[in-house]
């Protein structure tokens, strides 16, 4: 009867994996819908606390969820399972369509995506304005949200990120006597996560700079951003283009673009971009070292997240208790929401100069904000009228 109720909850692990378009958001109404109501795998309660514990790490929040529901229902081989049954229709949809980019012409593809990559920037600007709203409530984090977006603008670096993340928390931390006094217990930890991501951090650092090995380097890069991606896929993607767009230069930034425009028809874990992303980072390998790149990156992307729920979630029951950690998320979140303004306006710069980029922003960003018209519905229009233009 378990490995029966494993079974289907694998399955419709699978289902909302094909059919969970939109985000976060809407990966938790169908979280809900199959976990709580319809098979009752845990409360609703439950689950509101895993997604409250996930927000708050680094990594991608939907997956985390998941992997967490799936380690609270089977443990770690059940919850490594879950893992792979989500990740894999949109890491493979994604290096799929990384291939596609390299081989079609060039001239036609600048054509296909002339809507869809200002549309893209318009999604960035909104995921902005949708996070901004749930966390920007008090003049510190109006502060650090303008602070984190001029400071990440000026200096397009991939090491200011963890900085202004860091600087965020500190400094709202130092509000904690805000926070309610909860009774504590003592904290038992089990460390041997954390240890592993530590060493997987290190030893890629240390291997890829003496070897210069590009999948190695990737594979870094990515566990890099992975564990400093506080706020979900939304932060992800400017954290991605700072590395690989302004500061190494393996992508264009129309690359990037249409890949935040793909990956918005594409259901499942925002962080599949980042497939994408390694694929063309190593184009110059040939269809072999694309495939490569794209399963490195998925690696190194997800990898860091499901370590630290597996650490986190055995003692966070405990480490909530302090009002400082607490207190410190405001900041972390404002500095996050910064860095997503500083890559949309970063974005914007190449295409300022056309009016027709810059009033379908405009037209996306206010339907986005005034109507619920799914996303990938939006972006087809997008690409149907830029397919009509063309011919």
């Amino acid at each position: 009867m378990r490995k029966i109720r494993y079974f289907i909850f694998l399955r419709d692990v699978l289902t909302i994996a094909l059919t969970g378009f939109g985000g976060p958001n809407v990966h938790l109404t169908l979280f809900i819908k199959y976990f709580v109501i319809r098979h009752k795998y845990l409360t609703e309660a439950e689950l509101m606390e895993l997604q409250a514990l996930c927000q708050i790490l680094p990594g991608p929040t939907s997956t985390q969820t998941l992997t967490a529901i799936g380690f609270k229902l089977g443990g770690p081989v059940l919850a490594i399972i879950t893992l792979l049954v989500w990740i894999l229709p949109a890491t493979i949809i994604m290096a799929g369509a990384a291939l596609g980019v390299s081989f079609i012409d060039k001239d036609l593809l600048l054509k296909m995506t002339r809507f869809i990559k200002p549309m893209g920037i318009a999604f960035i600007f909104y995921a902005a304005y949708v996070i901004g709203r749930k966390v920007i409530h008090s003049k510190t984090s109006w502060v650090l949200m303008v602070l984190g977006a001029g400071m990440a603008f000026l200096y397009r670096s991939p090491y200011v990120t963890p900085a202004l993340i860091l600087l965020g928390g500190i400094v709202s931390s130092f509000k904690f006597e805000e926070q309610e006094v909860m009774d504590k217990s003592p904290i038992k930890i089990a460390w041997r996560n954390f240890i592993l991501w530590a060493v997987i951090f290190g030893a890629s650092i240390t291997v890829g700079s003496i070897t210069q090995n590009l999948p190695i380097r990737l594979f870094e890069n990515f566990y890099r951003n992975g564990s400093l991606a506080f706020g979900g896929g939304h932060i992800m993607k400017p954290l991605l283009f700072n590395e690989f767009v302004e500061f190494k230069h393996y992508l264009s930034a129309d690359e990037f673009l249409s890949g935040i425009a793909i990956a918005e028809l594409v259901p499942g874990p925002t962080f599949s971009i980042a497939s994408f992303v390694g694929s063309l980072s190593m184009r110059d390998w040939g269809v072999s070292g694309q495939i490569l790149g794209a399963g490195v990156a998925a690696l190194g992307i997800f990898l860091p997240g499901i370590l630290m729920i597996f650490f986190v979630i055995r003692f966070w029951t405990q480490l909530k208790q302090y009002r400082a950690v607490r207190a410190s998320l405001e900041g972390i979140n404002a500095s996050s929401t910064g860095l997503t303004i500083a890559a949309g306006i970063s974005l914007f710069e190449t295409m300022s100069g056309s009016m027709i980029s810059v009033w379908t922003i405009i037209i996306t960003f206010l339907i986005l904000i005034t109507t619920k018209i799914p996303s990938y519905v939006i972006i087809m229009g997008g690409l149907f009228l830029g397919l009509i233009l063309n011919y």
